[in-house]
């Protein structure tokens, strides 16, 4: 075939498949595109206000030219609002609320970026109002030439007032109420990130509040943000003259901060997960032994962090599920962990009382037996609903009706409970199942709206105190050190990229595990029903459960839920029952989940070969109690 044959033949193709068409409408969108005017650009940059003039006397000349409105007398009459979506990328385009003093006198448009701490409902603000000279024999006691609208920055009796003169006859002025226009307008506070974490693990039961900074929704802008999440905002800082004066923000547009999904792990734990691969359970086991190494040993309360690391895990702010969370709360005796804990295990744990502001992480709040009654109600109603409302009395704040506002709580809160004060020793019943631990210094319902309940009242089963008390005591000679191996090779940076990228991964059951997951739970719930209390599970038994197992899982950074991962979450929520109610014909073990001290890879073996020999025990249990045996009656 020749060269213009080809050609044609080519034409045919575009042409009977529709690429020509296309192809036409392309060349008709690049010949009408345009660059924009750089002057026209640095104006509504740097001077915003006047440029929305120059687009307000557009907007009237073509409303008038074309007769769109024929209503419409003068340019007052129309509100130009400019909406910038992004903005130079360059530093004087931002304003970081950290540095001071902040520029609130060029009234032009920056970037700053912060999390919400505080919000307002939505309330009523003047848009526009029409004035009239009060002198009905003067020629602007008629007409639309005396138009107010809110411009940045401005109060609202900026807009509406009754000391307005005319500028004609010098009479006073007066609203039209017929032509005054209602906008939406909501208030937030944001404070810089940088700040949070700062505070981030800092926890001494005093209530203390953050300088923020003040943010102006109006409009379409109202409910675009939420509490707890971060945010870019475009505005202009302005000052509010009231009586105290104050640095605030016209927001223009708010630009949601999504989480970065992090591209992988280090190298060192990448080379870890290579070399246990053979086992399901390995990993895990090594990450709870060498977790939190600049706070208590390697070695040391290895059941407590290994709960702690799948709680983070499963901690996440994707908008996925709000119920997706595990709650932990402790049972202990060991003031000495306590003091050393209270601080924290790394960037994910933050005060207590900050539920909202722990949005993706952890909500430490501390002993619960310090506090009172009307506070365990209400972190009760938050565990179960996983939201907190707030009731707003209309009275109060000049309204006629209440209002109440309903706040998404996405984190997990850790908790515990100090047996050794001597109050509460001396308070203590004497139990009489085996296995049963006194948690009656917490209502019943409370415990119960944890997902996990952990006794932890020893370091070690042979040492229970030294290792930790010499860690304290070098600790405080050099609170810098790193004395162990495993803290120089696994740094707390490498601990963060790991579980960032555990906590993101989406993870399925197989087939195999589901089965054991109900198996599980229906035979648990057979055991635990009684004729005249009914079952002591509660109906959130097989949701932990799931969550337990999907953490394990993630924590193995794996996408499919094995199995092996079950057994952890079977022995985890047995041990956590058998606190609570005492032990059954499944019994396990206090220590089941680590019942060697692991100092090598000899007692890893010996772990996996004890873990087979529980799931062994677990799949028999299921046989013998779960569905499809003669114990269950037709309706069950």
């Amino acid at each position: 075939m020749s060269n213009l044959k080809m050609k044609e033949a080519a034409l045919i193709y575009l042409d009977r498949s529709g690429g020509l068409q296309k192809f036409i409408d392309d060349c008709k969108y690049y010949n009408g595109t345009f660059s924009k005017d750089a002057e026209l650009g640095n104006h509504i940059l740097h001077q915003p206000l006047k440029a929305a003039e120059v687009f307000q006397s557009v907007c009237f000349i073509a409303v008038k030219t074309l007769s769109l409105i024929g209503q419409l007398q003068t340019e007052t009459q129309i509100n130009i609002v400019l909406k910038l979506t992004h903005l130079p990328p360059l530093p004087s385009y931002g304003l970081d609320l950290c540095e001071f003093p902040l520029d609130y006198t060029s009234q032009r448009f920056y970037m700053m970026q912060g999390i919400v701490i505080a919000m307002t409902t939505v309330t009523k603000y003047t848009q526009g109002a029409r004035f009239l000279c009060s002198d009905e024999a003067c020629p602007l006691s008629k007409g639309f030439q005396y138009i107010r609208v809110h411009v940045p920055g401005a109060t609202e009796s900026a807009t509406i007032r009754n000391d307005f003169l005319c500028n004609l006859c010098a009479s006073s002025l007066q609203e039209d109420r017929k032509f005054r226009v209602l906008g939406d307008k909501q208030i937030v506070e944001i404070i810089a990130t940088k700040a949070l974490r700062a505070f981030q693990g800092y926890s001494n039961n005093q209530p203390f509040r953050f300088q923020s900074l003040t943010i102006f929704l109006r409009d379409e802008s109202v409910n675009k943000m939420n509490i707890g999440n971060e945010y870019k905002i475009i505005g202009i800082p302005t000052c509010v003259k009231t009586s105290q004066p104050a640095v605030c923000i016209e927001a223009n547009s708010i630009i949601f901060c999504n989480s970065k999904v992090p591209s992988g792990i280090s190298d060192n734990f990448r080379c870890l997960l290579s070399l246990t691969s053979s086992s399901c359970w390995k990993f895990t086991a090594i990450l709870a032994n060498i977790f939190a190494s600049q706070i208590t040993p390697p070695g040391t309360y290895n059941l407590l962090k290994l709960c702690l690391l799948m709680s983070l895990v499963q901690t996440t702010d994707r908008n996925k599920e709000l119920e997706d969370c595990l709650d932990i709360l402790i049972i202990t005796s060991d003031t000495l962990l306590i003091d050393r804990n209270k601080y924290g295990t790394g960037a994910v744990s933050i005060q207590a009382g900050s539920a909202l502001l722990a949005k993706g992480g952890i909500c430490f709040i501390g002993d619960l037996a310090s506090h009172k009654k009307d506070k365990l109600e209400q972190l009760q109603t938050v565990l179960e609903s996983r939201s907190i409302t707030v009731y707003i009395p209309g009275k109060k704040f000049g309204e006629d009706i209440d209002q109440q506002m309903t706040f998404p709580v996405q984190c997990s809160f850790w908790s515990f409970v100090d047996m050794d004060s001597s109050s509460r020793r001396n308070a203590q019943k004497i139990n009489t199942l085996i296995g049963q631990m006194d948690c009656s210094l917490i209502p019943a319902n409370l415990v119960e709206a944890f997902g996990l309940l952990i006794n932890c009242n020893e370091s070690s089963p042979c040492h229970p105190f030294l290792p930790t008390v010499q860690h304290t005591l070098n600790k405080a000679i050099n609170p810098e050190g790193l004395f162990y191996a495993a803290s120089r090779q696994f740094t707390t940076e490498d601990f963060e990229k790991l579980l960032a990228f555990a906590k993101n991964l989406n993870v399925e059951f197989s087939l195999e595990a589901e089965r054991m997951t109900h198996g599980y739970y229906l035979a648990s719930r057979r055991i635990r029903t009684g004729s005249v209390c009914g079952s002591k599970l509660s109906a959130s038994a097989l949701k932990y459960l799931v969550f337990l197992s999907e953490a394990h899982a993630r924590l193995n950074l794996r996408n499919k839920v094995l199995k092996e991962d079950v057994l952890i979450a079977a022995l985890l929520f047995e041990t956590s029952l058998t606190l609570k109610y005492g032990a059954t014909v499944f019994c396990v073990a206090p220590n089941a989940v680590f019942p060697f001290e692991l100092y090598n890879e000899e007692y890893l073996e010996q772990r996996d070969l004890y873990l087979t020999q529980c799931q062994q025990q677990l799949e028999q249990f299921i046989a013998t109690y779960g569905p499809g045996t003669t114990i269950f009656s037709s309706d069950e």
